[in-house]
């Protein structure tokens, strides 16, 4: 028997309409490569012995990474809620949001609040789920923020939110 792992955290189910684009992209471009990789199986299985057919093992575990990752995104997808709108107070952090901090020295960093599907598009990008995003949420500009973080509490002042088109 395997080792016991817990459940991963509930990811949140929201989405900018860029990201789900991008996910449905992904996932419409995944059958074609899947029907490719498919017809390079079966190629490789007609070459007789499979156990040393590094060809064949090969694509065997391609084809299970397509598939899982379809089975992801199809699922992932129908749990999505996209955010197309902007919040009544701009002036608020909230999802979607750029948001530009100052640190204690000095220093000004820019993040967009995205859900946990998209953050790894742009280094820019913070999931919503994050610790920094969690600190920013609700909180309005020339607010004081303190983030709990492994490496310590780390303190920023907003100064600007905006919200693109």
């Amino acid at each position: 028997m395997g080792r016991y792992r817990p459940p991963a955290a509930k990811k949140s189910p929201y989405i900018t309409v860029e990201g789900h684009q991008r996910l449905s992209d992904e996932l419409e471009n995944l059958w074609p490569k899947r029907r490719e990789v498919v017809a390079a199986l079966s190629a490789a299985a007609a070459e007789g012995d499979r156990s040393e057919n590094a060809e064949y093992i090969y694509r065997k575990k391609q084809l299970g990474g397509i598939d899982r990752r379809v089975r992801y995104l199809q699922k992932r997808l129908d749990e999505l809620k996209v955010v197309d709108n902007k919040p009544s107070d701009q002036n608020k952090v909230f999802f979607g949001a750029w948001v530009e901090l100052e640190d204690e020295q000095g220093e000004v960093v820019k993040y967009r609040i995205v859900g946990p599907d998209e953050f790894d598009e742009h280094d820019d990008y913070i999931s919503m789920d994050s610790p920094v995003a969690k600190a920013l949420l609700g909180k309005s500009i020339d607010d004081d923020v303190m983030v709990e973080t492994p490496k310590g509490k780390l303190n920023y002042l907003i100064i600007s939110v905006e919200y693109m088109d």
